[in-house]
């Protein structure tokens, strides 16, 4: 049972928070004033690396050493009947996903190969905004994934209202985030990193996985750790390459996920989610995220490396 449900979704979830659209990256991006469609690429390439690493080998060596029996709740999940009378194709199900990401790099490509005033340029700029381009993909998934498929508009709302907690939750948690990020400047926390680091002559990257990850194992969430780290390490970052930039961002992502333990809500929903023993729980969701953080840290340096 590990083998068929564990290993592909616990991946994605580690990836996901590495990486934008994921609000927490987004902010950092934002505040370490890195190129959101660049960032994007580079940390495509990494998490190729993360998504072999920490799904099918980490995933089938772990089914072979761990026998979890098959929730019921899991199996009345994927055998219930579809709402729609229709199903979605695949690839339309899969364009709807990849769209705000495909925006937000058409953004970055009309940079680099078109005049900056052209009004093809000025257009994809506009649309590949993080905003709009979520917006962009909201709108399309009710059209193409709920009344293209038959769904009534009244399910089709109340889908999205069902949202609405969801996103209520992840707002506070931004919001703390971004209040314990100031309170921390204020405190001099910037300041006292700044000389600990040129003292150490730490590289940027390893500073802010390290910064990253111990804001991630006192508070629980990969959000705060993410906008945190970047509020305190962006007066040390100004002046650095746009690739520096977006590379320090991705290590800082990566850090956000290491070892998600017990002060984690995720690992709470993974655990009652399938079923799992404390222990378990460890080896399914807090290693494997463990391994997507090593493996983001070892990717930026590579590219650091290498690009400069």
């Amino acid at each position: 049972m590990l083998h068929r449900y564990l290993p592909d979704k616990e991946f994605r979830f580690g990836v996901i928070d590495c990486l934008p659209p994921h609000p927490g990256p987004l902010i950092a991006v934002s505040a370490l004033h890195a190129d959101l469609g660049l960032t994007m690429l580079l940390g495509l390439s990494i998490a190729i690396a993360a998504v072999i690493l920490a799904g099918p080998l980490y995933g089938n060596w772990l089914s072979k050493r761990m026998h979890v029996e098959e929730p019921a709740e899991l199996g009345a999940l994927f055998s219930a009947p579809p709402k729609a009378p229709r199903q979605p194709s695949f690839g339309m199900s899969l364009l709807i996903i990849l769209l705000p990401v495909l925006l937000m790099l058409c953004s970055t490509l009309a940079k680099v190969a078109m005049s900056p005033e052209s009004t093809a340029a000025l257009t994809l700029k506009f649309l590949g905004e993080p905003l709009v381009a979520l917006g962009i993909a909201v709108m399309a998934a009710v059209i193409c994934l709920g009344w293209a498929n038959g769904m009534r508009r009244e399910e089709v709302g109340g889908t999205l209202r069902k949202s609405l907690a969801p996103i209520a939750v992840l707002l506070l948690t931004i919001g703390a985030g971004g209040g314990l990020k100031q309170t921390l400047l204020d405190a001099g926390v910037s300041q006292t990193i700044s000389k600990v680091a040129e003292g150490a002559h730490m590289p940027y990257l390893l500073l802010a996985w390290l910064i990253a990850v111990a804001l991630r194992q006192a508070t629980g969430s990969a959000t705060v750790a993410t906008t945190t780290t970047a509020g305190i390490l962006a007066p040390m970052m100004a002046g650095l390459a746009a690739t520096q930039s977006s590379l320090v961002a991705l290590a800082i992502g990566a850090g956000s996920v290491f070892f998600c333990h017990v002060n984690d809500a995720g690992f709470w929903m993974v655990r009652e989610y399938f079923g799992l023993q404390l222990k378990q729980t460890i080896w399914v969701w807090s290693i494997l995220q463990t391994i997507v953080s090593v493996v983001g840290l070892v990717g930026t340096l590579l590219w650091w490396h290498w690009l400069t």
